[in-house]
């Protein structure tokens, strides 16, 4: 990786940093320059506009949340024990150090909600890949014969997402000490519910690291 590159990357790590606080709308390329103490000219050759550093910097928190929650939770078993790896990892990333205001995507989802543009189509594109991809762990789940066979997938990863954006509310906001406690009740409801015959207790608990 060349010096340039090396600049542009932590260019963009810091404007990861800092859309976690201040929202995409709040990074701007003169603000980074005077951050980093670095000339307006040189970022502006790095990016261009406004527009694309935003679109880069979901770009790299999109691949960030990659390493960190999907590619690792693969190599837990499928089915059952994997998605709750992918739930147990995803509760973890809005405590990240690099994300000091917590998870991108939906103080984003807030921010652009009605802000039509290449932007928000970004987020809205790499949002639905990921429910796609737990609507996928889900159907992966019945097939194993973990889950029922009529359970929906699509409407199962919405419910997941739902726990997902309940918990950094309570934990992030509200500063819940059971946060994480409601977080696994929650889960461990639906679950429940999807299995095939009565409930029963699961032979894969959740881990009680701490947030």
């Amino acid at each position: 990786m060349g010096k340039g590159e090396l600049t542009r990357q932590a260019i963009l790590e810091h404007a990861l940093s800092l859309a976690t606080r201040v929202g995409l709308g709040g990074v701007s390329i003169g603000g980074l320059a005077t951050d980093l103490g670095l000339s307006k000219s040189g970022l502006f050759a790095h990016f261009q506009s406004k527009e694309a550093l935003q679109l880069q910097v979901l770009e790299l928190a999109s691949a960030r949340f990659v390493d960190t929650v999907l590619r690792p939770a693969l190599a837990a078993p499928r089915g059952e024990p994997r998605l709750r790896e992918i739930m147990e990892r995803w509760r973890q990333w809005s405590h990240l150090h690099a994300l000091p205001g917590g998870c991108l995507f939906i103080a984003a989802a807030i921010e652009l909600d009605d802000q039509p543009g290449p932007t928000r189509d970004r987020l809205v594109a790499l949002q639905k890949d990921w429910l796609d991809a737990v609507a996928h762990a889900v159907k992966v789940a019945i097939d194993e014969g973990h889950f029922r066979a009529d359970v929906d997938p699509g409407q199962m990863a919405h419910d997941l997402n739902a726990i997902a954006l309940g918990y950094h509310w309570s934990s992030r906001l509200m500063r819940d000490p059971l946060a994480h406690e409601r977080f696994v009740n929650a889960f461990e409801a639906l679950v429940a519910a999807a299995r095939k015959g009565p409930a029963r207790p699961s032979s894969v608990r959740p881990r009680t690291r701490a947030s």
